[in-house]
């Protein structure tokens, strides 16, 4: 039971035990200051402990038939036996008519909310009357719309949590793959070179501070994802030196050039959209070391009018888009800029070079 569902079993508890005090206080002025007899207060007494020890208490045993069916007839009951003696008690049927919802499953819910419905003609003398057949029959289908209606309220909202957490899910696939993912591949890259180079200690010296750098800058991101899910460039500057910042440990890193630079007035963007702008540029240049091969790579932020936009040149191998299975982590960086509004265009060709262009609307 999430926290929403044990709020509403609450209310409606209380709104039983509510009913109860109410037709007291009803009892009490429509007598003229008298006391309800022992009787009364006895069945009240009774109806209040019963359900407050067998429902309320229990919530493990709720829309159960066994022992719920049995636990909603004997209150039934009770109320029968209470409004005969005293008609100021009416009122509590607006606390009894939601719980066969709460105690039984459906469909024994509806048998149970239409069972309910009996007992209040019984209770009120109506089933005597020449037309309590049609009256009976129209006030059990209303109580049952009702109930159909909050059982659709319930499955979408199910259904809504359901949607959410697989979302939720879903980004943080992303982040991983953007903190993780992209660190771990360039540590192999540069233990791969360090192999490599053998011979020579310096070089291997070289690319081991490397990899060491990026296994330290990525436990760190993995650490700042973990604690907030926020890039960690962008924790402690604006984008546009998270940008710069990201350039420059890359081309560091893979020995390849790499510039960010930024056009128009930077303003101030809100943070799920920076942080797609620093993934889709991480992006860019993780598949730029491991599949352009290119000798330059330049990052450009640009603001517009109504939108901002990130482009991300290299100069490499180039590859054709509508070949399958050649996106390169492409299918990632679209659902990303999608879920900020924004689209994704890529140009490529072979042996031309790659551009990305992600594209946020702005107002």
């Amino acid at each position: 039971m999430n926290v929403w569902e044990a709020r509403w079993l609450r209310a409606f508890h209380m709104l039983y035990y509510a009913c109860l005090a109410l037709g007291l206080v009803l009892s009490y002025g429509e007598g003229a200051g008298a006391v309800p007899g022992p009787p009364t207060l006895g069945i009240v007494a009774l109806m209040a402990g019963w359900h407050g020890f067998f429902v309320a208490r229990r919530p493990r045993l709720l829309r159960r038939p066994n022992p719920m069916a049995f636990h909603l007839a004997v209150v039934c009951a009770l109320y029968i036996a209470l409004v005969m003696r005293d008609r100021s008690f009416d009122v509590v049927v607006f606390g009894l008519m939601p719980q066969p919802y709460l105690m039984l499953a459906s469909p024994w819910s509806y048998v149970g909310a239409v069972a309910t419905v009996f007992s209040t003609f019984a209770a009120r003398g109506y089933l005597d009357e020449p037309n309590a057949v049609w009256r009976l029959a129209g006030s059990s289908g209303l109580v049952v719309a009702i109930g159909l209606f909050v059982d659709y309220v319930s499955r979408q909202s199910a259904q809504n949590r359901t949607v959410g957490m697989l979302e939720e899910r879903a980004r943080l696939a992303r982040e991983i793959h953007d903190t993780l993912a992209q660190g771990l591949t360039g540590i192999i890259t540069q233990l791969e070179a360090a192999e490599q180079a053998m011979p020579d200690p310096r070089a291997v010296q070289k690319r081991i501070t490397l990899a060491k750098e990026l296994a330290r800058d990525n436990l760190r991101e993995a650490r700042r994802s973990v604690d907030a899910l926020r890039p960690g460039p962008l924790a402690g500057a604006g984008l546009e030196a998270a940008l710069a910042e990201v350039a420059a440990r890359w081309s560091r890193t893979s020995g390849v050039a790499a510039t960010a630079s930024v056009e128009g007035t930077p303003r101030p963007l809100p943070g799920e959209v920076q942080a797609t702008l620093l993934r889709a540029a991480q992006e860019g240049l993780s598949n730029a070391a491991k599949h352009a091969r290119a000798g330059r790579v330049a990052i450009t932020l640009t603001y517009m009018d109504d939108e901002v936009t990130l482009d991300v040149f290299d100069d490499g191998v180039g590859f054709d888009p509508d070949v399958r299975g050649a996106g390169y982590g492409l299918a990632a960086m679209r659902e990303r800029a999608g879920g900020v509004g924004g689209t994704l265009t890529v140009e490529s060709a072979p042996g031309e070079g790659t551009a990305l262009c992600l594209r946020i609307p702005s107002n």
